[in-house]
């Protein structure tokens, strides 16, 4: 996970975090995120839609940033794409909505129409249980008639659009925004960053009312460009991830120095020795997926394979077996390295060394999500594997020592 610094001290809050559920799979599985969405305290029509998206944990920038959010705090917020930054928004706004009043309450902008739909989908994903909170989508190219008539016989609470037409209505006096409380801007450095388009924010921006919520999102935002956006701001919390200061928090790495053909004997040692609730074993090619997981379940180990040649619905299927604990051992193939969220998983073996740090980084961020225990270990048998190792280790500032003879189990198990 990437550890932003907000303006407000350490990015790590989650000191106060429950207590863990007990101990639910005879000592296999304790509630290492005990801490989700729940302690964000957000409306129960909120939670359940959480649920039902299959949002399971918080990304490092919704723990940053949804609890000042939900209490009406101006938000600058930057972080790489995919580290959830539009639920961010999407629910600071639903949880502080009241649908009563049919009038715009929240105006989003982005450059692109495709961003405005997806931001728009966010928005009805979210309110799926907040029947009467309607959300709708403004841009060039529908005929400003049909916008006109929207707005004046069902004006929706939440306007998704891009500045060229949400002007023209403002202009004009067909979008109301007197009652405007919380003005987004996502992607945000590609709106001010050109001035025409940056004029036309500032436009918007000084029609709606002086007391509202501002929130700023981009995954790229320079020194200037944030000198830009507080100007729109009181007093901001700043979240800024800096992805090249990476670092996988309570996760120990280790490498293992062996031949190509020792790999399998270790493996079933560490198997043997290790304590885990889940583990996933990265490998390099299909072929070799299916071999090694061959080759576990022949030695009684309870493993499963997910690679790219399978059919999309059978990799969904084991995927959601794996995660519902039918299986304890993964082997698997990269394209499982990013963005998969599994919250037992506190050992990760590279089998085969990644093809890049990058890959490094998403495979092994598997273990340890969220800033809880886990154990990386990578198996290196190449000169070209060490030169990947060494590249990690310089790139994110960490150390992968050699694996010790014996491994504390306290140390990677969360107690």
């Amino acid at each position: 996970t990437l550890w932003g610094r907000g303006a407000r001290g350490s990015a790590d809050r989650r000191s106060c975090a429950p207590a863990p559920p007990p101990s639910l799979r005879g000592g296999t599985y304790s509630g290492i995120h005990a801490s989700g969405f729940r302690d964000f305290l957000l409306k129960p029509e909120l939670l359940r839609a959480v649920v039902d998206c299959g949002f399971e944990h918080p990304s490092e920038v919704q723990h940053e940033c949804i609890p000042q959010a939900i209490l009406g705090m101006d938000v600058i917020c930057q972080a790489k794409s995919g580290m959830g930054k539009t639920a961010v928004f999407v629910l600071a706004t639903l949880h502080q909505l009241e649908a009563k009043e049919n009038t715009v309450c929240c105006l989003v902008l982005c450059h692109a129409r495709e961003l405005a739909y997806q931001i728009c989908n966010e928005f009805e994903r979210f309110s799926r249980y907040l029947p009467d909170v309607k959300t709708k989508v403004f841009y060039g190219g529908v005929p400003v008639p049909e916008h006109k008539r929207l707005l004046k016989n069902e004006p929706p609470h939440i306007i998704v659009g891009t500045p060229g037409r949400i002007l023209q209505l403002t202009r004009e006096k067909d979008l109301p925004t007197k009652n405007i409380k919380h003005f987004i801007l996502d992607e945000c450095d590609k709106m001010l960053e050109q001035l025409d388009m940056r004029k036309d924010v500032q436009e918007i921006f000084k029609a709606t009312p002086h007391e509202k919520q501002v929130m700023m999102f981009s995954a790229t935002l320079s020194t200037d460009m944030r000198a830009v956006c507080k100007k729109f701001m009181q007093d901001p919390m700043e979240i800024y991830v800096d992805d090249s200061k990476l670092t996988l928090h309570g996760l120990q790495q280790h490498y293992v120095k062996l031949a190509e053909n020792e790999k399998n004997r270790k493996l079933n040692e560490l198997l043997d020795a290790l304590e885990f609730n889940q583990v996933v074993v990265f490998v390099k090619s299909v072929s070799r997926a299916n071999a090694l997981d061959k080759l576990l379940q022949e030695c009684n180990f309870p493993s499963v394979a997910i690679h790219g040649s399978m059919k999309q619905e059978e990799r969904i299927k084991l995927y959601q077996n794996f995660k519902d604990f039918k299986h304890r051992i993964l082997v698997s193939t990269d394209i499982w390295g990013r963005g998969i969220d599994i919250e037992r998983v506190n050992i990760v073996v590279n089998y085969d060394m990644p093809d890049s740090s990058d890959t490094y980084l998403h495979r092994v961020g598997r273990a340890g999500r969220f800033g809880t225990k886990g154990l990386a270990i990578t198996f290196a048998s190449t000169d070209e594997d060490a030169k990947i190792l060494e590249d990690v280790q310089s790139r994110f500032e960490v150390s992968i020592t050699q694996l010790p003879e014996t491994i504390d189990v306290t140390s990677y198990m969360t107690a």
